[in-house]
């Protein structure tokens, strides 16, 4: 495919890349992070956590597998744009029902094709993450100003436009080939997930293991949670800075009065870390990608995992409560913790892993098997 449309990348601080349109008409503006996997551009696409952010996606051959509508993680397309080295011209997947460019054009999504991936990524590595503009079109200085307005600062807190407005149940489990989602079946332990920008696969990982699962919003207080008699509670993933969710905050040390096992993911577990006296830094260029090597610190064993968070807890805050179970390989950041006396504990990175490896998803089990042992079956 042949693309006519010029498109222009403008950076913050100055840096111009041309390419090509390849997704709807206009202009993105948001914060640029590049994400290094080699598969999974529609889970990317579709994660609440990139709400408010342009991905750069580092493999070079992007939509060759065009879109399904089973590998979505939400309901829309959650990033703000897409930049990517090489939009495939042709697609080959029997599981295919459109192409990524219509895919694209019909969720009004600005993307560009063309640019140098590898040159952008090493400048936001080296210069951190910063806003940007696509524009489809040639005029570079409006690119430039568009960008350079944009402030990160004020686009901190953003579970409230990604989280349901309403409590819901769900009860689809995982898909597998030549059998669809699974259905919910037995389930024993009843667990309310707070909505910051959850993913759906988290949500299927909890039926698989036989849970009950009742979604609400991220302004829900503690006491309407405990109203639903839950046998556990997940916070879950989702974007911006974590210092900034004060009403999520006080929920959760709410919630640790009532002494049920706690899980936090991504968000969530900043949320968790935030709730007991620890403080949060921000990345330089964050962790985005499916191939993150976590080390387990009572086991020494290490896992390759998905990661996306451009906040990360600080292990030298953490209270003597707190205790540090696993860091990055990459950078030795806080990638988990878990409280001493407490069920409460939390995971950085994505156990469910859509896209990525699964090495770490037995911590949905450890959540699970600490709760009220009345409840199992």
């Amino acid at each position: 495919m042949q693309y006519s449309r010029p498109a222009i990348l403008a950076l913050a601080d100055g840096s111009i890349f041309h390419g090509y349109a390849f997704g709807a008409d206009g202009h993105a503006v948001a914060e640029v992070v590049f994400n290094t996997s080699m598969t999974g551009y529609q889970e990317i696409l579709t994660d609440p956590s990139y709400f408010g952010q342009i991905v750069t996606l580092t493999y070079p051959h992007i939509g060759n597998t065009g879109v399904n509508p089973e590998d979505t993680e939400s309901k829309r397309v959650q990033a703000a744009g897409l930049i990517v080295r090489d939009s495939a011209s042709y697609l080959s997947n029997f599981r295919a029902t459109q192409s990524l460019a219509e895919y694209l054009h019909e969720n009004n999504i600005v993307a560009i094709t063309g640019v140098d991936t590898r040159r952008l990524t090493r400048l936001i590595r080296d210069k951190g993450t910063q806003a940007g503009c696509i524009l489809v079109g040639t005029d570079e200085e409006k690119a430039l100003e568009l960008a350079r307005a944009y402030s990160l600062d004020d686009h901190q807190e953003l579970a409230s436009q990604v989280s349901t407005r309403q409590p819901y149940e769900w009860s689809q489990g995982p898909w597998a080939l030549g059998q669809g989602f699974e259905s919910a079946s037995h389930t024993h332990r009843h667990v309310v997930v707070v909505d910051f920008g959850v993913k759906e696969s988290i949500l299927r990982q909890l039926v698989a293991r036989g849970c009950r699962v009742t979604v609400v919003p991220a302004h829900t207080r503690a006491a309407e949670i405990l109203d639903l008699n839950p046998d556990g509670v997940l916070l879950s993933n989702g974007p911006g800075n974590p210092a900034l969710y004060t009403e999520a905050i006080a929920t959760a040390q709410e919630l640790f009065k009532a002494q049920i096992p706690l899980f936090g993911i991504c968000l969530g577990y900043q949320i968790l870390g935030h709730a007991l006296g620890a403080k949060s830094i921000k990345l330089i260029a964050g962790h985005h990608g499916a191939n993150h090597p976590v080390q387990d610190l009572a086991s020494k064993k290490v896992y390759i995992t998905s990661q996306n968070h451009n906040y990360a807890l600080d292990a030298d805050s953490f209270t003597p409560e707190m205790e540090l179970t696993h860091i990055s390989l990459f950078d030795r950041s806080a990638q988990g913790f878990k409280h001493k006396t407490q069920p409460i504990y939390g995971f950085q990175g994505h156990p469910e892993a859509n896209p990525g490896p699964r090495d770490i998803a037995a911590l949905f089990d450890v959540f699970i098997d600490d709760m009220t042992p009345s409840q199992k079956a």
